[in-house]
């Protein structure tokens, strides 16, 4: 089943560094750049722009990276 999430929602994924908290801020729908590298997106798979609760720091991941953390 293909996870979906929207703007606002309070995800998890596992970095190097362990388990991070981040915030999804975009939904990525179609081909862009992002600090140097083509992200791959489309309506059917997209991608999230997220950033952390801790800092301000953004990154972009598939939904299948992510877990929704239950608020």
């Amino acid at each position: 089943m293909k996870k979906e999430f929207k703007i606002g929602d309070h995800v998890e994924w596992n970095s190097e560094a362990g388990r991070v908290r981040e915030t999804i801020k975009k939904i990525i729908t179609s081909e862009i750049k992002f600090k140097n590298y083509t992200v791959h997106a489309s309506k059917e798979e997209p991608q999230y722009l997220i950033q952390s609760d801790k800092t301000d720091h953004m990154a972009m991941h598939k939904g299948s990276a992510l877990q929704k953390i239950k608020d």
